[in-house]
């Protein structure tokens, strides 16, 4: 009974200091983060997969981006509020113009005809005074020598990450350093996925990838140091194409005129990299210890990455020596939000540190988001009524229980499409027949993606009617941007034809109610698809009934990605689904899709569909090198007419972007293409830590219904006790009388 006593006891005690914990505490007891963080300017955002790479030269992810984006600066930029999507100077003094040559060499003028180009210069100059982040690559001795960039193992014994290194320094951005990363792009050992491409267009490119090549063939590993190979020093190797003028200024020599690679001088391949920081890295035993590029990029950017554990958070700082750039003042011609021009002129970053959690699953990163514990998120399918509901005209409002806690919603058409592909050499569904050209635009009409949004996307969507999506240009809005084959324009907006019409269409193919009128046999359409999930057996049930709807059968032949790729290489799928996602707001992106010469079997290009149209190609090769324009555009439209008459893709749809940030989370705009936009952000902390307190009160009252039964279950006991002493007393008072009587 004792021990019984002292457990109950104990229980009483700890509980009861919970309590009293919790009365001189209001931090609310589910916060994730250390108390010292309280009050802090830090952003709080998830990730839910490592980044592969984060190696500029390497890097080609929107996952990567969001880290590599804000620490290494390319030239240029994106302006953060210009729309339609604006270049801007960054680390440059000003966008650069190129010049033109011809064969010989000659200075052409600007307005010179497109034939007589044989090259463009870019010459970019940048800003001086710009510093790197501190990084232990420029530390320095007392005589002025680099101090870790001849280490050995032996040096290397304690070291497991960067911030191991006690010693760290900066230095002036120059030049040389972009033009070292251009020549990375050859690299034997990097693989950068964009060299081929550049290949076709930076001059000497190529010849430069196998004279590297043939050089490191010829590098042996070094004895000392097993399978190491040294360090391949590419300041001893000069690439025809690109010159350093002057310490700031650099120039790039293109093969005849490709306006749209100033798009490139906008992405982290073209950051630059500092031949020691490359040695650095290099080094025997770093790579085992990821202390490479990969994992720690250096940059002038504002941020720098501070912690690197993909298994459970990144962090990212405030760069000390970053320059603070103005948030921008001057809008273009889109509507902006007077809320967004508050911090104009003000120096950036305005965020001290960015705080990156690991989170795999959508219903705990939901509840933190909700709780105040992240800044912004996005909206999974499950989380989607809790957050999001329509009203009777179609319109996406944010719920009551959303709009009370002051929760705002983002959305923006984003510039992808996703689409259904027809082989083009496929003997059924291919070619240029009218009998397959009718095939395709009836089964086009039948697969209703209006539905199809509605369904299996929650209304994020909206319904192509090109591969061109809103944003880029050649896009148009209305009756004149509609495709003409699939809808009809009633009441004002588009109208999917019905499918009586697809039935006549298919009827004239050939295919009355869905069999060939020669053999009598039913028409089975094949898709190749790499699916799997539950989600996925639901889509494909539904895209069987769109085929129901004209008696056609569809047989889906699903197989894993790799065996997926291997048809698509070989050209055995039939229809098959896919997407893209713009690497610049330029229609040039969009229309190489469909440009013959970049066919998947017969050129390994991105043209899956294996189409090809003399005309659309001419066009293709005049459009990609014009100036925009109503030249441009009269060429784009052409364009647009040639592939919905042939209709080789179902066009699908262009995903729409939810994005939710909650009030305290200021300067929130989308931007699509711009990497670097961390920058311009704002959090007001203070508002933050008095809705987490407020959102997140601790329920105390089962505690107290706890002591009340830890009370009451004392109570017996201490009866009990009690009794027992009593009885204890008495039996100790009628022993002691009675040897009092003896004695007597």
């Amino acid at each position: 009974m004792a021990h019984r006593l002292g457990f109950h006891s104990k229980a009483l005690f700890f509980t009861i200091s919970m309590l009293v914990l919790a009365a001189c505490s209001d931090r609310p007891w589910n916060n994730p983060y250390p108390p010292a963080d309280d009050g802090k300017n830090i952003l709080y955002q998830a990730f839910s997969e490592r980044p592969k790479h984060l190696d500029p030269v390497r890097s080609y992810s929107s996952n990567e981006y969001s880290f590599l984006g804000q620490i290494v600066e390319p030239p240029l930029h994106y302006h953060y509020l210009d729309r339609p999507y604006r270049l801007a100077a960054l680390t440059a003094k000003q966008v650069p113009v190129p010049d033109y040559y011809d064969q010989q060499d000659q200075l052409l003028p600007a307005d010179a005809r497109l034939e007589d180009i044989a090259y463009s210069v870019y010459e970019i100059v940048i800003q001086p005074g710009i510093q790197y982040q501190p990084h232990p690559a420029f530390a320095r001795d007392e005589q002025g020598e680099l101090r870790y960039q001849n280490l050995t193992e032996a040096d290397l014994t304690d070291k497991w990450k960067l911030s191991d290194f006690s010693h760290s320094g900066s230095r002036e951005l120059v030049a040389a350093d972009y033009v070292y990363q251009i020549k990375r792009l050859a690299h034997p050992r990097l693989d950068s996925p964009i060299y081929s491409i550049m290949s076709e267009y930076i001059v000497g490119l190529t010849d430069y990838a196998k004279e590297l090549k043939q050089v490191d063939s010829k590098l042996t590993p070094e004895q000392d140091e097993g399978r190491h190979k040294p360090w391949l020093d590419l300041t001893k190797y000069p690439l025809q194409g690109v010159q350093i003028v002057d310490r700031y200024r650099y120039r790039i020599r293109i093969k005849g005129k490709y306006p749209q690679f100033l798009y490139w001088l906008a992405m982290p391949f073209f950051a630059p990299t500092p031949p020691e920081v490359d040695r650095f890295y290099a080094q025997p035993g770093m790579k085992q210890r990821n202390i490479s590029m990969d994992w720690y990029p250096v940059g002038t950017g504002a941020y720098m990455l501070s912690e690197n554990n993909p298994n459970l958070r990144m962090v990212m700082v405030k760069n000390p020596n970053f320059r603070g750039m103005a948030y921008p003042a001057r809008i273009g011609s889109g509507k902006v939000s007077p809320e967004l021009l508050v911090d104009a002129g003000k120096p950036m970053p305005f965020i001290d540190k960015v705080v990156y959690s690991l989170e795999k699953e959508t219903i705990p990163y939901w509840s933190k988001f909700l709780q105040g514990y992240y800044d912004l998120s996005g909206i999974s399918s499950d989380s989607f009524d809790q957050a999001v509901q329509f009203n009777v005209s179609g319109e996406v409002n944010l719920t009551d229980a959303m709009q009370k806690k002051g929760i705002r919603l983002l959305t923006e058409v984003q510039s992808s499409t996703m689409y259904m592909g027809f082989n083009m050499i496929d003997p059924v569904v291919g070619g240029d027949s009218e009998r397959a050209r009718l095939l395709r635009r009836a089964i086009s009409i039948a697969i209703d993606y209006e539905e199809f949004i509605r369904i299996f996307r929650n209304g994020r969507g909206l319904v192509a009617q090109s591969l061109l999506p809103p944003g880029i240009i050649g896009f148009q809005e209305g009756e004149q941007g509609m495709n003409p084959y699939i809808f009809d324009w009633v009441n004002g907006k588009p109208r999917r034809k019905s499918v009586d019409q697809a039935r006549q269409l298919l009827a004239q193919a050939g295919y009355p109610q869905g069999r060939d009128a020669k053999t009598g046999q039913p028409l089975v359409i094949y898709l190749d698809i790499a699916a799997g999930g539950p989600d996925d057996k639901a889509m494909l049930d539904w895209f069987r009934k769109q085929f129901a709807r004209l008696d056609l059968q569809l047989s889906v032949r699903n197989t894993d990605y790799n065996r997926f790729q291997e048809k698509m290489r070989k050209g055995n799928a039939q229809l098959f689904m896919w997407g893209w996602n713009a690497d610049y707001p330029d229609p040039e992106n969009f229309m190489f899709l469909l440009y013959g010469p970049n066919s998947r079997v017969k050129h390994a290009g991105e043209n899956a569909a294996n189409y090809s149209n003399p005309e659309f190609d001419v066009l293709f090769d005049q459009m990609k090198n014009m100036d925009n324009g109503p030249e441009r555009i009269a060429v784009i439209n052409r364009m647009l007419e040639i592939i919905r008459a042939d209709a080789p893709w179902i066009w699908g749809y262009h995903p729409k972007q939810y994005v939710l940030h909650h009030s305290w989370y200021g300067n929130a705009v989308s931007n699509l293409f711009a990497h670097n936009t961390l920058m311009y952000k704002r959090i007001d902390a203070r508002v933050r830590e008095q809705k987490r307190r407020q959102w997140n009160q601790p329920v105390i009252w089962p505690i107290f219904a706890v002591v009340l039964l830890l009370v009451l279950s004392l109570v017996p006991g201490f009866v009990a006790y009690r009794r027992k002493e009593h009885r204890s007393q008495r039996h100790a008072l009628n022993s002691s009388d009675n040897q009092t009587g003896k004695h007597s």
